[in-house]
């Protein structure tokens, strides 16, 4: 064919001729026999090398029966992420962080039955002992030397507030990154202050969790490394037990002129722990064994007032919470109705997803009001008012659910000993209003709340934790330990009204 340019020539009108056409398709039609005839080839030989085996004849056979079997749809298998979707909804409307059988790891370190310990890396000699404790849950790195009898000989913590202030909350790289800077001074000031060696420490603890996991593991090597290095006895502390038992902490923590056992709270007793991250009513039955009566849907109390602080322009480098119950105590609490969550559930459980979203509706209608474009540029007045409402609710929430709480255990269990702990129990308005709850009873309650700066993530809480878990016999290997961003206490029963 005669081309010109490299190119086949065209009819006048620019399509090619019917000529070129009909011999491109007899082209196309000998290219797809000459396929047909080499796949056709390619199959025999691959047949008769079957039949020359038995398996290979067997194998042909049942090629031969599918294809000409008729399709049955196949039965479609749950993918991985499905499966676990469908997990997920039996728990809907269910309080967090819970153990109903759905989480790989959670906390029990007395075994099924709560009390066979296990004293996995040794215990101190020493009597009284000293226990050299770590957190960095979060973005506090914090350590502290306590003796077994309760005294603080020497604590450090550094805080992140100025790095995490600009953002608005607490930066998981950041925040690890400025644990791994302040790590080694934080340790060696809380030994330096008790006038110690760390040779002279009797047993290691740090914080595995919950928390966030890449700031939780900064902590966990650095106490591994000082427990296998100086063959020192390791615990993994588990947060919110650690926050619990600071109740526990004898109140004169520096006089050693009392015994401990004459200055602590015993087991039994109620527990409410409130902080930024976790919000649940518990029945605290000994080291390690706890069953959890109330936990939040959603949100916890710490978390909302970290956002109502937010939503109202406020600083919030050293907590939301501080700085909307420092605002609160200009403005009326009942200028701004809001409702009380979960009115209509008979439980313990905890909301504030919904009271959250009233307060910023509540607000954005006070700015229509005002003529201003949003809530942080409202006067201190109006603002103190939104803070001073939204407090008073919160509150009432848990005065309703932690009151259920306290009829139930105190009806079946005998219990009358209330414990108030995590970040927010620093709140002086929550401690008076729950003293009085304590008060306002046919059987008066006893009430323990640690001093304010023990509420909030430090060293000094792991350290007692260990302390416990040591006084009970039990201790954890170091080598290979884990941290565990969720890590609930295991339960064998979910608590009812």
């Amino acid at each position: 064919m005669v081309t010109i340019n490299g190119r086949r020539p065209s009819t006048p009108n620019g399509r090619r001729s019917s000529t070129t056409c009909s011999q491109n398709d007899d082209a196309r039609t000998a290219l797809f026999s000459r396929e047909r005839a080499s796949l056709s080839q390619r199959w025999g030989n691959r047949r008769a090398l079957l039949f020359s085996t038995k398996e290979g004849r067997e194998e042909a056979s049942q090629t031969t029966t599918e294809a000409h079997a008729p399709q049955i749809p196949k039965k479609k298998h749950k993918t991985p992420l499905e499966s676990g979707r469908d997990k997920r909804k039996k728990f809907i409307g269910l309080a967090k962080a819970v153990d109903r059988g759905q989480f790989q790891h959670t906390y029990r370190p007395g075994g099924a039955d709560g009390g066979s310990f296990v004293a996995k890396s040794g215990l101190p000699v020493n009597e009284p002992f000293c226990v050299l404790g770590i957190e960095s849950s979060c973005d506090d790195t914090g350590a502290a030397i306590i003796r077994s009898d309760g005294v603080i000989l020497g604590e450090s913590l550094a805080s992140q507030h100025s790095i995490h202030e600009e953002w608005g909350g607490v930066v998981p790289g950041l925040a690890k990154t400025a644990h791994e800077q302040n790590i080694d001074r934080v340790v060696n000031e809380s030994l330096q202050r008790a006038g110690m060696q760390i040779q002279d420490v009797d047993a290691i603890g740090v914080t595995v969790g919950p928390g966030l996991e890449i700031c939780l593991r900064v902590g966990c090597e650095k106490a591994k490394e000082l427990a296998i290095q100086n063959k020192k006895p390791f615990v993994g502390v588990h947060h919110l037990e650690a926050h619990i038992l600071m109740a526990r902490l004898p109140k004169d923590h520096n006089q050693t002129d009392q015994p401990a056992e004459d200055r602590s709270m015993e087991f039994p007793f109620l527990a409410l722990l409130v902080s930024g991250g976790h919000c649940q009513i518990l029945k605290c039955i000994g080291i390690g064994s706890y069953t959890i009566l109330g936990g939040t849907l959603d949100d916890s109390l710490g978390e909302a007032f970290d956002k109502t602080a937010r939503l109202l322009g406020l600083p919030v480098g050293g907590g939301g919470g501080p700085a909307v119950e420092a605002l609160a105590r200009d403005g009326n609490p009942k200028s701004v109705k809001l409702p009380v969550p979960l009115q209509k559930r008979r439980d313990m459980d905890f909301s504030y997803a919904g009271l959250k979203t009233a307060v910023r509706l509540a607000a954005e209608k006070i700015c229509v009001e005002r003529g201003v474009e949003s809530p942080d540029r409202l006067s201190h007045q109006d603002k103190a008012n939104i803070a001073a409402s939204f407090q008073n609710v919160s509150f009432k929430h848990v005065e309703v659910r932690l009151g259920r709480a306290m009829d139930k255990v105190q009806r079946e269990d005998g219990i009358s000993t209330l414990a108030v702990v995590g970040g927010v129990a620093a709140n002086k308005e929550l401690r008076s209003r729950l003293e009085v709850l304590c008060t306002d009873r046919d059987h008066r309650w006893e009430m323990h709340v640690p001093p304010p700066r023990l509420c909030t993530d430090q060293g000094a809480m792991s350290a007692w934790a260990s302390v416990e878990r040591l006084a009970v016999g039990s201790s954890d290997v170091a080598e290979g330990h884990e941290v565990y961003a969720r890590y609930p206490f295991s339960s064998n029963e979910v608590a009812t009204v």
